[in-house]
């Protein structure tokens, strides 16, 4: 049997053999696990995740809130038309009261007095003026005789109406149904011509004056029907425009307009500050949107929407906006699908994934 003689070059290519498959198998597991990784990033990077809404077309009122003032439907000062002492004072403070009620007495003893005496002054013209008749049918008496006692029958006639007149003026009465207000005057004191008693006021119905620019006047007709809430209370009211000035003023460059409400309950008083809504413009397709999806700049104002799982920017216009919400005028339609929420997040054709949509 032979010898074999060791031979070093094999014992190294040998070596160099495995160390080559053992770095290939360790190159694959390698590049394996690297794909793992990124297909794991690429399943954990969905979009940002953002709110939305579907936007839906509705009937928007385009209004402006202006401030009024209620005025009685009447209301006069009670005051005496003659220089007398007050016998007699039945209004009460508050107190509502029907149209021909006496609220107070003056006295009337002097002109009752002058009545009485012209009354028998007028009997007995009747008399002389019944003779004097039969006596010119007769032709026993000349005309001028009877045309003279006929004058004084009805000289004293005109006396007597004159003088109740004046009597009739010594009860002041209640010119409409109202309710009275303060008494000023009372029983004893001597009142003359301009003197206010007490006021009367019909609040049956309330009047709203309120005045427009004059940018919106052919806005607000006759026949349209205002809302309005006062102090008060945040009950809300109706009133129907009755009437309008024939100008413009020329300070405040407004018209004023009056309205006409209801007051069955009493709960309006005159004098009140009233906040009137008066509707300009009516839109049947208007979009709406919340304040908060709108993103200003310096180039006016756009807003995200989602198309495809992406954010896409867009331009809009705005119109009539309150506390809550802005029409937009020009860039939306309906149905699309507006983002609302983490738009600062968001950069246009960013993924994004809805979490909710209303």
């Amino acid at each position: 049997m032979k010898n074999q003689r060791f031979n070093p070059y094999r014992s190294i290519a040998a070596i160099a053999l495995v160390s080559l498959a053992l770095a290939l198998v360790a190159s694959g597991c390698t590049s394996k696990g690297n794909a793992n990784t990124i297909n794991k990033a690429a399943v954990s990077q969905p979009g940002t995740p953002v709110d939305a809404q579907v936007l839906r077309s509705e009937t928007l009122n385009d209004e402006m809130e202006v401030s009024g003032t209620l005025i009685a439907k009447q209301s006069v000062s009670i005051m005496s038309e003659l220089s007398r002492k007050v016998t007699d004072v039945y209004a009460k403070e508050g107190q509502f009261v029907n149209a021909g009620t006496i609220l107070f007495k003056l006295d009337d003893a002097d002109l009752r007095a002058q009545l009485e005496q012209l009354q028998q002054q007028e009997k007995l013209a009747k008399l002389n003026e019944q003779r004097l008749k039969d006596l010119i049918n007769h032709q026993a008496v000349m005309q001028q005789d009877y045309d003279q006692v006929f004058t004084n029958l009805k000289v004293l006639e005109a006396q007597i109406k004159q003088i109740k007149v004046t009597i009739d003026k010594t009860a002041i009465r209640a010119p409409f149904n109202g309710r009275i207000g303060i008494v000023n005057i009372y029983r004893g004191a001597l009142v003359s011509p301009g003197t206010a008693l007490t006021t009367i006021e019909d609040n049956s119905q309330v009047k709203v004056d309120f005045s427009i620019p004059e940018k919106y006047t052919s806005t607000v007709n006759i026949g349209d029907a205002i809302g309005f809430t006062v102090e008060s209370t945040a009950k809300p009211y109706q009133a129907k425009v009755i009437a309008r000035e024939a100008s413009v003023d020329n300070t405040t460059r407004s018209l004023l307009v009056r309205a006409v409400s209801d007051n069955p309950n009493k709960e309006l008083l005159p004098g009140q500050s009233a906040r009137l809504k008066v509707r300009l413009n009516s839109s049947a397709n208007a979009i709406m949107i919340p304040n908060q999806a709108l993103i200003p700049s310096s180039q006016g104002y756009s807003v995200f929407v989602s198309q495809g799982g992406k954010a896409i920017i867009k331009p809009v216009e705005i119109g009539q906006r309150d506390a809550y919400s802005v029409h937009i005028t020009k860039g939306l339609k309906a149905g699309d699908t507006l983002i609302v929420s983490n738009m600062l997040r968001l950069a246009p054709g960013s993924q994004v994934q809805l979490v909710s949509i209303k």
